[in-house]
């Protein structure tokens, strides 16, 4: 109270005068909002300095002062009130805001992220969930089942008047819908056919070496293209899978593969794995034959019929293997060069009935209970086995392809393309080799379309694909990557797959980069996508319930006969393939002239609409989350869990280099660099703000591009296509340097996957090899830490 008394000593009091004019009120109040008034309304003042206190002037100055004071009390309070909390909500706001974007490792969206709408949109604020219902309104079931049925009945092998006829109604369709750009590419690729004229054939040889009995092929028209043309005779030699280790098996049991014929089982590995693996064991050729042991049948599950066999490139690799690492456009020329992978011995499918008559011929060591068979009523044996000449005649041929491409632009981002495609061509009816994932290819582009009429807008622009070639190795989509690859990596954001989507019911699968893993589990989540075959439940409960560790469940790597697998592996953009299969069998009819509407229809029991359905509705909305969140919902920290994994199978050879005076510390340090970074890139995210759409750019520039960065940069892209450091093929993966480090405990020849990794046969553990292998491996993954680290002043590369 003395202090305040102190104050009111020193205040100077506007006080009215008087003898001037009436009914002013007196003003009393130390600060008033100054408004102006006329003049006849206007109260003069005079200024006085302070009255002493104990005078009465004073006395009543300071009542004055203490009434005013009671009387502002409560404003004062309700300012303040309103200051604090105005602040508050400020600060909440721009809390929020830098949160909303990243979430759980800059992943989760809730449901209140909002998606504005464009310009000349007449509706309100789009949120997730309302993204949702408008996509689920829109997508129907209906069309897909009659699309997936009358598409296959069209003959459509690629190069074919009827592919040439289907092209045109895709181009149609996609005109008729409301996209930006409709257009389409043609390449001139070397494509391999049957010669009608000349046949493929199978002789038996006498001990002579002169042809006997031919074995009947019972379609001509099943063939493996790519095949070295020729022939080639020996003796039969049963090989289980032809895996490496399969092979390396015969050579421990004393039955030499080199010169002979192998008889090779379908599945487990692509076919051009298969005639890798024997060519570099030095095998003659190959025959590939479907065992009903790995082809289940019950009483209410159609079967594939004993005389069919299974048709399947030996191309180990993607895209026109006598231009590689070249796109085919115009017809150019390029210097007569041909991929390294393709093989320089024939090949040929066979049936189950040629196979097992070949079988029964066996002699030789009792095969391993785990390769036995349901062929013969005795046991199978490994050779060898009688002589046989094979005789392949495939013909090459310069073939027109056509891809069709639907664009709708983004609003924000146009220049970035989320990216979904599907095989449009196949050997035979091929309902669900490619009829199934044109169709939802079709479905989506109509949904998408009717979307964007309702108001949507993706932040980045959507590309939607129809492939062509693809029943030869990816070569439409492979020959587009090769002919735009050095604007792709910088623009395409992801590839989504829809080929092989619907093979079964049971099980759901995701063969996917693993920058998408954290997006697959979220939107399994978060989506109301229905399980198809158990009512009431969503697609999660089924995989949740079917076991705990879901991505154990649903996350595959991407394998080389995958269509995303050339995304990933040479292009450097993440990539996903969706599918539903059955639990424990393959579909038996890919690949054959038995994948028909029909046959598809009663594997599902019915269940097809409802599969393909489920299918759509978690790619559309996988479509809906990357070309519309502000911030990419890539997991870029996930990389760091899969360098570890990898260490983890290195460190058992530690010891063993230690001794020779090496190390993998490079490795480690490497891997260390890149969780820093990328933990480092997180911070930042979640600090910055989401309005700042010049800062978002720059995080999503950084974040899109991380597949790229481990593509290493050190090997060549036409003799090592695949540079991807853990998917890729040649001696700069992870892969080859673990196989490679094996060599310290085994020789060569006796370590599984090092004829196909790169080591010759022969060859040991070589010091100089390892350390460039080393090399490549931690310059690519430092490379991939400094460039997630942003700009150069904030690089370390000091070990």
């Amino acid at each position: 109270m003395e202090q305040l008394w102190g104050l009111l000593q020193g205040a100077t009091i506007y006080k009215h005068v008087e003898g001037t004019q009436q009914g002013c009120p007196e003003e009393e109040e130390e600060e008033e909002e100054e408004v102006a008034k006329p003049p006849g309304h206007f109260c003069p003042m005079e200024l006085r300095g302070p009255e002493p206190l104990g005078s009465p002037a004073g006395r009543q100055n300071f009542g004055l002062w203490a009434a005013a004071g009671r009387r502002a009390a409560p404003y004062l309070v309700l300012t303040a009130l309103l200051i604090f909390t105005g602040a508050f909500l400020l600060g909440y706001v721009a809390f929020r805001g830098s949160c909303q974007a990243c979430g759980n490792d800059v992943m989760v969206v809730s449901e209140d992220v909002n998606y504005g709408p464009g310009p000349n949109s007449h509706q309100g604020t789009l949120y997730w969930s309302d993204l949702q219902a408008l996509f689920l309104r829109h997508l129907g079931e209906g069309s897909l089942e009659n699309t997936i049925r009358q598409t296959s009945l069209r003959d459509r092998v690629a190069g074919s008047a009827g592919m040439a006829a289907l092209a045109r109604d895709i181009h149609a369709a996609l005109s008729r819908q409301k996209l930006d750009h409709v257009w389409t590419d043609t390449h001139y690729v070397g494509l391999q056919y049957p010669d009608r004229a000349h046949p493929n054939t199978l002789h038996w040889v006498d001990a002579a070496g002169r042809l006997g009995e031919q074995l009947p092929l019972e379609d001509p028209d099943v063939y493996c293209p790519y095949s070295a043309t020729g022939n080639a005779t020996g003796d039969l030699v049963y090989a289980h899978y032809g895996r490496p280790e399969d092979l390396q098996h015969l050579r421990t049991r004393g039955v030499e593969p080199a010169g002979r014929l192998l008889l090779v089982r379908l599945g487990v590995i692509s076919f051009a794995q298969k005639v890798a693996s024997a060519q570099d064991f030095g095998a003659g050729g190959v025959l590939i034959y479907p065992d009903p042991a790995d082809f289940p049948q019950g009483p209410h599950r159609p079967g594939l019929s004993s005389s069919r066999a299974v048709y399947g490139h030996v191309h180990l690799g993607t895209g026109d293997p006598y231009t590689p690492g070249f796109p085919s456009f115009n017809q150019t020329q390029f210097p007569p060069v041909q991929s390294s992978g393709l093989p320089s011995i024939p090949a040929q499918p066979v049936s189950a009935d040629i196979a097992s008559l070949l079988l029964r011929k066996l002699a030789g060591p009792e095969a391993p209970q785990e390769w036995q068979g349901q062929l013969s009523s005795s046991p199978y044996r490994l050779g060898p086995g009688p002589g046989l000449h094979l005789g392949v005649n495939n013909r090459r041929a310069s073939t027109p392809i056509s891809n069709i491409f639907g664009c709708i632009e983004g609003r924000s981002e146009p220049d970035h393309y989320v990216v979904i495609g599907a095989q449009r061509d196949a050997w035979g009816p091929g309902a669900a080799k490619s009829a199934v994932g044109t169709a939802i290819l079709l479905e989506l582009v109509r949904t998408f379309s009717s979307m964007v009429s309702n108001g949507f807008q993706p932040r980045r622009s959507l590309l939607f694909i129809s492939w062509d070639g693809g029943d030869f190795g990816s070569v439409g989509s492979t020959e587009w990557l090769e002919g735009y690859l050095s604007l792709l990596h910088l623009k395409a954001v992801v590839y989504v797959s829809l080929d092989n989507a619907v093979l079964g019911d049971d099980k759901f699968h995701a063969k996917t980069s693993p920058l998408l893993i954290s997006l697959i589990e979220n939107i399994l989540k978060q989506a109301r996508v229905e399980s198809p075959n158990h009512s009431g439940q969503t697609l999660y409960e089924q995989v949740a319930f079917s076991n705990h560790s879901w991505d154990a469940e649903v996350i595959q790597p991407l394998p080389m006969d995958s269509s995303a697998y050339s995304f990933t592996a040479f292009a450097g953009v993440p990539a996903i393939e969706l599918s539903f299969v059955e639990d424990g069998q393959v579909y038996p009819f890919l690949h054959t002239k038995d994948d028909t509407y029909e046959n598809l229809h009663k594997v599902l029991r019915g269940r097809l609409p409802a599969v393909a359905q489920a299918v759509a509705q978690f790619a559309g909305q996988l479509l809906i989350r990357l070309s519309h969140d502000h911030l990419l919902p890539l997991d870029f920290g996930r990389y760091g869990d899969v360098v570890l994994g990898h260490i983890g199978s290195l460190n058992e050879f530690s010891g063993d280099l230690k001794a020779r005076g090496l190390t993998l510390q490079w490795v480690y340090s490497a891997r260390g660099d890149y969780i820093r970074a990328a933990e480092k890139l997180r911070k930042e995210i979640y600090s910055s703000e989401e309005s700042d759409e010049r800062l978002t750019r720059m995080y999503n520039v950084r974040i899109m591009r991380v597949e790229y960065y481990f593509l290493s940069q050190y090997v060549s892209p036409a003799d090592s296509p695949f540079r991807h450091i853990f998917l890729g093929r040649g001696d700069h993966t992870l892969g080859a340097l673990l196989n490679h480090v094996r060599l310290l405990r085994s020789s060569s020849s006796e370590t599984p996957g090092a004829a196909t990794s790169g080591v010759a046969p022969g060859l040991g553990f070589q010091e100089s090899r390892f350390r460039r292998q080393l090399a490549l491996l931690t310059w690519t993954l430092q490379g991939a830490a400094n460039a997630l680290s942003g700009d150069v002043w904030n690089i370390d590369n000091n070990f």
